[in-house]
């Protein structure tokens, strides 16, 4: 297996420190926002109703605002995430993590997710858009197809998993994806990367951010195994 070396510094830059627990506290979204300060990961990643509070607690910092849209399970009408978006970059948002519309794509539908993703990006006016496949629940023929559209949507990631559903992200879903997008399009893996082994072997199968809860047990444990402290 491919392997990489990184310095806690530069893997911080790919975490996108998350807390989408349904009951968290404004308490826990300000320890996020600090913990995301204090290490300079590349985001925090909350619920809309959020997004507001951690861009004030960030205020001043370079760290971005994600917003979760049809979290977690996609299965909403399109207006109603094309709202979700529009009031997440209203409250301050910079990227937008949206679930894909997952029966509709089994369906093959594919006019249908295709428009929807076409809406929220249109939505998040310019802003970065994920798009979540739940990779857990297709097939591969179904994650080739959705990554195709999701490259012409005009979207900029795609992303693995909720870390909500049956499993987590994979490191043979994670490649498939890089194969199926190319080296320049954006690749997050999210759901069940806890150490910094995993998060390394994400990143070497070609992912290019991480979505977790435990960054920080990540940073650490980086730090320990090329000798240092965090």
């Amino acid at each position: 297996m491919k392997t990489i070396e990184l310095t806690p510094a530069q893997l911080a830059a790919y975490i996108d420190h998350t807390l989408l627990k349904p009951d968290a506290s404004l308490a826990q979204i300000e320890q996020l926002c600090a913990e995301a300060r204090e290490h300079q990961f590349f985001s925090v990643c909350v619920n809309g109703s959020w997004v507001a509070a951690a861009q004030h607690f960030l205020d001043g910092s370079d760290v971005k605002v994600a917003s979760v849209v049809g979290f977690p399970f996609g299965a909403m009408s399109s207006d109603v995430k094309r709202f979700e978006t529009e009031v997440a970059i209203d409250d301050g948002a910079h990227e937008i993590d949206v679930v894909l519309n997952l029966a509709r794509l089994k369906a093959g539908d594919d006019k249908y997710v295709f428009r929807e993703i076409c809406d929220v990006v249109e939505a998040a006016d310019e802003r970065t858009v994920k798009v979540v496949l739940e990779t857990c629940l297709l097939t591969d023929e179904e994650k080739i197809r959705v990554c195709q559209l999701v490259v012409d949507s005009g979207a900029h990631f795609l992303k693995t998993s909720t870390g909500f559903s049956t499993a987590d992200a994979t490191i043979a879903d994670v490649k498939l994806m890089r194969e199926t997008v190319g080296a320049k399009f954006g690749v997050k893996a999210a759901g069940g990367i806890r150490d910094a082994q995993t998060a390394l072997a994400m990143i070497a199968a070609g992912a290019t951010r991480l979505g977790t809860s435990s960054g920080i047990a990540i940073m650490k444990g980086l730090a320990e195994t090329v000798g240092g402290s965090y």
